[in-house]
């Protein structure tokens, strides 16, 4: 099911279910920092041991970290949408990463109608921005950023010329602006640094009024490339190293001290995000939240295993499994939010949009197939529970999968077998997903396939049924 825009309204006496005001001087600002291709293991609040992300665990520590929250997919496109608009991916107007057959750069575009969460922090009379990545719609298509209720953008609009951190030009708002400092063969307009200050910037000019920040940066994602001060603090700590130096990546003969270097400066970024957001003394009014858009990835040389980026969880990027889809999720909001608290409430990108919904006060007219996961945040009672969630992947042959409470199936290969055997795991006692035991429980696998069938709908774009024409060398990577 698609959104379609509505003429929303908002009634000044509406009260949010936990009795703070929405007067507009009053109502939170929201940051929102989506890391790009990070495992969950890639951060020291979640155990790495390699290297830290002090500031990212700071988060951490002054407010939640989730246990069991999900990205909408596996890939960057879909996962994105889903974050965007509230649907899973069986509803979802983008569920992968094909590129726009009509434009020089970007992906395919959403409906013009499409419904998103920046259109819902607009109505309630927030000012919003994005900075980084947007991959949702190419330049001048029925959904670039500036046409899906985002005030100002800067960064990425495609996913593929993202993969490149010199590249030679950025968008601002509707307008490319050249990198001359990335002319020739001297590149020295490190591309993450000016969406970084163009962030910044955007919280110092709107710090008197509520804003939604959506900061969707572009590392670790591949291409492994880290400014040369980050690299000279790694150099020679991981060893043996890894080199790469393939077809279609930047070749890279130090592969985990760049891995380690690119979270480095992340995580940096994170930190002068918070450093601002307390000078201009807007710390307390301002939910902050750090997660990833799918699991850890495998490209361009860097190596999962050696860095356990996705625990003790199986699979990465482009997998169904728990290391594919579960990421990191933590979000603070001094005296609202309880230091230091975990939370094991299972939940997912597509509850965003309700949760903004609930916060702001502002009713949702929209459908949406997620729960607002704001009482969990809070630590109140009365947490709605998903009776359960699904996926659908377009590459690999076809993939799906779905969680409902403890239990987790599973099916590969589903353009090539479609009835082929739901594999079926415990993630109670197996979140590693090493037993499929759907042999012992036919009448469950039975009840999971039937939500299989149910959750997903024929999308008009055939590019986003679940057989798939094949997929182009530059798609394969995004």
């Amino acid at each position: 099911m698609f959104h379609t825009k509505k003429l929303v309204l908002f009634f000044a006496a509406t009260a949010c279910l936990y009795q703070f005001s929405t007067a507009a001087n009053e109502q939170p600002n929201v940051v929102y920092i989506l890391a790009d291709d990070l495992g969950s293991g890639d951060l020291s609040c979640y155990g790495q041991v390699k290297f830290q992300t002090p500031n990212i665990d700071k988060i951490a520590k002054n407010g939640m970290l989730f246990t069991q929250h999900y990205s909408g997919s596996a890939v960057c496109a879909p996962a994105r949408c889903t974050l965007m608009t509230g649907l899973h991916t069986g509803h979802a107007p983008i569920r992968g990463n094909a590129q726009d057959p009509d434009a020089i750069e970007g992906q395919m575009p959403m409906p013009a109608d499409t419904y998103t969460v920046a259109h819902h922090f607009k109505a309630a009379g927030y000012t919003t921005g994005i900075f980084g990545k947007w991959g949702l719609g190419s330049p001048e298509s029925t959904s670039e950023p500036l046409k899906m209720g985002f005030d100002s953008f800067y960064g990425y609009n495609c996913q593929s010329i993202a993969h490149c951190y010199y590249p030679s030009f950025l968008w601002h708002n509707d307008k490319r602006e050249l990198l001359w400092g990335n002319v020739g063969t001297d590149r020295t307009d490190y591309a993450p640094d000016l969406i970084h200050e163009q962030a910044l910037t955007f919280i110092r000019d709107n710090k008197d009024k509520p804003f939604f920040c959506y900061y969707a940066a572009i590392q670790p994602h591949a291409d492994m490339i880290a400014p040369e001060e980050y690299m000279q603090k790694y150099r020679g700590k991981f060893l043996p190293e890894a080199t790469y130096s393939e077809d279609y990546y930047i070749d890279q003969a130090e592969c985990h001290a760049a891995f380690a270097a690119m979270v480095n400066v992340l995580d940096d970024y994170v930190g002068e995000i918070l450093g601002e957001l307390e000078k201009q003394g807007l710390t307390q009014n301002t939910i902050v939240i750090f997660s990833s858009d799918n699991g850890a990835h495998t490209a361009g040389g860097h190596d999962p295993d050696y860095f356990q980026s996705s625990r003790n969880l199986r699979g990465y990027k482009r997998d169904l499994y728990e290391g594919g889809i579960r990421v990191p999720f933590v979000a603070q909001w001094p005296g609202h939010v309880e230091p230091g608290s975990r939370n094991d409430h299972v939940s997912t990108f597509w509850d965003f949009l309700p949760t903004v919904a609930e916060l702001t006060g502002l009713p949702l007219t929209a459908h949406t197939d997620g729960i607002s996961f704001l009482p969990s945040l809070l630590g109140k009672t009365g947490q709605k529970e998903h009776d359960h969630l699904y996926w659908e992947f377009h590459d690999k042959a076809g993939r799906l999968a779905v969680r409902k409470g403890k239990w987790k199936g599973v099916r590969y290969d589903v353009q090539k077998a479609p009835n082929s055997p739901l594999e079926l795991y415990d993630l109670s006692e197996d979140p590693g997903e090493k037993n499929n035991i759907a042999s012992r429980h036919p009448e469950l696998v039975q009840e999971l396939d039937a939500i299989l069938k149910k959750s997903h709908q024929p999308s008009p774009n055939p590019k986003y049924n679940l057989v798939q024409p094949k997929k182009t060398h530059r798609e394969k990577h995004n």
